[in-house]
């Protein structure tokens, strides 16, 4: 998820070009704000991770259907998972925040 093809020395002009075109290419991870959690982190199932992605929607529309393709299983969490992983992941910027408020003060 970290990986930008564009700013991969190793492409030609011409590849870039023709990445330019395909849609899929164009749905990169690394260009939006993510953060991935495993499920005992967050009270829930020991065996799931969680995926979240800070993304306008269009970008998501697109993406869903990326992730199915190259994650097997893959789904969207039921609303109240999803309201709670969401709640869980904002506790922790807010306190990395305020952490770094008192460092700097």
């Amino acid at each position: 998820m970290s990986y930008d093809p564009f700013l991969d020395k190793s492409f030609t002009g011409e590849q870039l070009e023709k990445m330019k075109a395909d849609e899929d290419a164009n749905i990169i991870f690394a260009r939006q704000d993510y953060w991935i959690k495993d499920g005992i982190s967050l009270g829930l199932d020991r065996d799931k991770y969680y995926i979240v992605i800070s993304a306008v929607e269009e970008f998501l529309n697109k993406a869903e259907p990326k992730l199915k393709k190259t994650i097997p299983g893959i789904k969207r969490a039921d609303p109240e998972i999803e309201a709670k992983v969401i709640a869980e992941i904002e506790k922790e910027r807010n306190e990395s925040e305020s952490g770094l408020g008192m460092i700097f003060g």
